[in-house]
């Protein structure tokens, strides 16, 4: 008897861990309001994006990390037909800490990126996300819920963002 309260009492605790929703998929979530900066150093609360009912794509990514620059490179080939046919606005949200957040304007000047550039220099937004690894995007609807995320790029991922901005502009 002993050993099956044991075992039922396992399953209920393993169960949890085992079903746990693909991390492509987010629970429609809201953005939570942090004070962050744009290039010139001014406030900006992250409540303040938006994009009059259009897709949002937030990025966070940083100077040194080689996967995010991927990313929103291979994403800037493409954006100004997204823009064109959906609307959708990309904010790219740097999570260089104060040591190498004087390279981040130099960097995105030479890339001509077209994105809304911000800061969180002390990755609070980055905090108040759950976010743990970069580069990490999602996938904003008209009334600004999460509706997919990701961590990490490979080759092709921009097509796979692409579907998904179509798909809630469609809406």
């Amino acid at each position: 008897m002993k050993k099956i309260f044991f075992f039922i009492l396992f399953c209920y605790f393993v169960n949890p861990i085992f079903s746990q929703e693909d991390s492509q998929t987010a629970k429609f979530s809201t953005l939570p309001s942090v004070d962050i900066k744009t290039l010139d150093g001014k406030n900006f609360n992250t409540k303040d994006i938006d994009n009059e009912g259009k897709p949002i794509i937030i990025s966070l990514w940083a100077t040194w990390c080689r996967p995010c620059i991927e990313e929103l490179t291979a994403i800037a080939e493409l954006y100004d037909d997204w823009v064109e046919e959906t609307g959708v606005k990309l904010y790219a949200i740097s999570v260089d800490d104060s040591k190498t957040a004087s390279r981040v304007v130099p960097f995105v000047n030479g890339r001509a990126w077209e994105y809304e550039v911000l800061q969180d220099v002390n990755s609070d937004f980055k905090r108040a996300m759950n976010v743990v690894d970069i580069p990490y995007l999602c996938v904003l609807n008209e009334k600004r819920e999460i509706v997919w995320q990701h961590t990490s790029y490979a080759p092709g991922n921009e097509n796979e963002i692409y579907e998904v901005v179509k798909k809630i502009s469609n809406k």
